[in-house]
């Protein structure tokens, strides 16, 4: 596995693989990473000649200083988890190396990118474009793959891609849970023992919704999930709803091909989010 911080040499390892027209997978992360990064890693390897994993604690997308400063950055233990995993090259660049200069970045994204996450982090997903942006120039993979947890996210990513008209395709991979339901994320690790378990009301909250699906109308559900969410102490909701997977725009009809249940809340000192496809 080969460790790359820079661009120039970026390019320089992948160009004679995209002359002899290999396929080249990207899957970008910010470090801390765990099985669902893994998967992300496997899935990629099934669908590509070579699988590059990026490493970037992106400054540009937090909207709280202090959510960057201590968001976890175990660099050894990631690299492990890389090699085990099969990854052929890691590009891990600072931050000078990202954004030699001061630019501004502003593109439209459509009204999704205000809803949801976008109201909770303001200018969170114009960060979150300029830097995968940045990532695909610098690859130029054939596939990009991204974790379904992060919904919105992808779909924000989606919309910037058609904005650039870029050739590559995005892969959304499942959702990786804890044994006992909790999705996979970096934050994880900031919980304390007692927010884990209090954690768990959110996906629990979403398999109510998906396993009473079929009796009960939406209204009912989303009232149902967050009574739930609400019940259980140490967590602050954020929102629960059910949307059109294509506007995120609430959503009363089921006949609607496309529907997600979304959900968000502050468990202990740590912002988590999950989500679940209805269809």
């Amino acid at each position: 596995m080969k460790i790359i911080k820079t661009i120039a040499a970026l390019k320089m390892l992948l160009e004679p693989l995209k002359r002899a027209q290999q396929k080249i997978a990207l899957v970008p992360t910010m470090g801390a990473l765990h099985k669902g990064h893994v998967s992300l890693i496997a899935m990629a390897k099934k669908q590509a000649d070579l699988v590059v994993c990026s490493i970037f604690v992106n400054p540009t997308q937090f909207t709280d200083t202090k959510d960057l400063e201590k968001y976890p950055r175990p660099l050894e233990h990631d690299i492990c988890q890389l090699e085990e995993a099969g990854c052929d090259v890691v590009f891990m660049p600072s931050v000078e190396e990202m954004y030699p200069q001061p630019e501004e970045w502003h593109i439209d994204l459509g009204a999704a990118e205000f809803l949801l996450e976008g109201e909770f982090r303001k200018g969170h997903y114009q960060g979150v474009t300029q830097i995968v942006k940045k990532l695909f120039d610098a690859v130029e993979p054939d596939l990009a793959f991204f974790g379904q947890k992060d919904y919105q996210q992808v779909l924000m990513i989606e919309k910037m891609v058609q904005r650039f008209n870029l050739k590559v395709k995005i892969v959304s991979c499942p959702i990786i849970r804890e044994a006992d339901g909790l999705a996979m994320s970096s934050r994880n690790i900031h919980l304390t023992e007692a927010d884990h378990k209090h954690a768990l009301v959110l996906s629990k909250s979403l398999e109510y919704v998906r396993n009473n699906f079929e009796i009960k109308d939406i209204e009912e559900l989303v009232s149902d999930a967050k009574a739930m969410i609400n019940a259980e102490p140490g967590v602050t909701l954020d929102y629960f709803t059910i949307v059109n997977g294509e506007t995120l725009l609430p959503e009363t009809n089921k006949s609607v091909p496309n529907l997600v249940a979304l959900v968000a809340a502050k468990v202990g000192e740590t912002r988590l989010i999950d989500n679940m496809l209805l269809h």
